[in-house]
């Protein structure tokens, strides 16, 4: 079932989950359609399902994607979020997930909160139980985008992994400040030796993490907000080009053209121009000089946009004139 080829550089994640029995069948085709639904994800390179074996009584799915970077973004995605809401009626308890690579990104444009609780094997039913009463409070909160709970993986990890998803920082503290979750907390005091973390940067997941989607501190608040202008200016001046030819009035146009913006940005100026052409001088190597790599810095962002003001003032004023 191996629908592509691996690399060098590729990613892995190993998912195991129980079936409910009697619902085999059914899994089976609900895991074949979010395997398609990967397969249409940027970087996808193939993905395998084994079915349960008298050693193994789990279901194994296997995903491999070109950098640990577009596998989390096909993890975290609204797309397979959608698809484990759908299919929660055929698991039988949390799944596992291993992810092999260099490094992790726990983290999408979305705010992730993980949460590791130690549990020991007689509260385990107790533990569950806790955690789904758990999740359908959280459910109920404003800009709650899932949530998912894996269990410890021998020789791995101890721990139980939840993780919850928001929208924003602000509506994830208005779930964690709650009365409601100080209520569920006490309900659970049994499991109240845990740890909760959160990674927040000013602009989500676009300097969060290298290109090989390790953890790595944001550049400082001066590259961050240049490095932002030198992948804004093409993006926004080419998305008004093309939207210029539909004649719509300033508020129409300036609202659709902040929002394609926003995932021009996000998803490919961003991650793949400019973070890969300003990479040294926005995470220069612990033994280069600074002096040095700032000029070099601050020479290839005024090339870079020396080129954009030469392009757009020949398309503008010579090859094109703007209605």
């Amino acid at each position: 079932m191996d629908a592509g080829k691996g690399t060098d550089s590729a990613a892995t994640v190993i998912i195991g989950q129980r079936v409910r029995p009697g619902f085999e069948k059914a899994f089976k085709i609900w895991q074949e359609e979010l395997n398609a639904a990967a397969s249409g994800h940027i970087g996808f390179l193939g993905a395998e399902i084994a079915a349960p074996t008298a050693v193994q009584r789990e279901w194994i799915v296997v995903y491999r994607f070109d950098s640990v970077g577009h596998l989390q973004d096909w993890i975290n995605s609204a797309t397979r979020q959608q698809f484990l809401d759908r299919g929660r009626q055929y698991f039988d308890g949390p799944a596992t997930q291993q992810v092999i690579s260099g490094g992790a990104r726990p983290v999408d444009p979305l705010v992730t909160v993980v949460v590791t609780h130690r549990v020991t094997p007689d509260s385990v039913a107790d533990f569950l139980a806790w955690q789904a009463h758990l999740s359908q409070e959280e459910a109920k909160f404003e800009g709650f985008r899932g949530t998912e709970l894996f269990r410890p993986i021998e020789g791995v990890q101890d721990e139980w992994t939840a993780l919850y998803r928001f929208d924003t920082a602000a509506n994830l503290a208005t779930w964690l400040t709650s009365k409601r979750r100080q209520e569920l907390l006490a309900e659970g005091e049994k499991f109240s030796d845990f740890e909760l973390r959160t990674i927040e940067n000013s602009f989500g997941s676009w300097f969060a993490f290298d290109e090989n989607g390790h953890d790595t501190p944001a550049p400082s608040d001066t590259k961050t907000a240049v490095a932002v202008w030198v992948g804004l200016y093409p993006t926004v001046v080419l998305l008004t080009l093309a939207l210029s030819p539909l004649h719509m009035p300033l508020w129409l146009g300036l609202l659709i053209g902040n929002l394609l913006s926003s995932f021009v940005m996000s998803f490919l100026t961003m991650p793949h121009y400019v973070n890969r052409l300003l990479r040294r001088w926005l995470w220069p190597p612990p033994d280069a000089p600074a002096g040095k790599t700032n000029r070099e810095g601050i020479a290839v962002v005024a090339a870079l946009m020396l080129v954009w003001v030469v392009i757009f003032y020949v398309v503008t004023t010579q090859l094109w004139t703007l209605p």
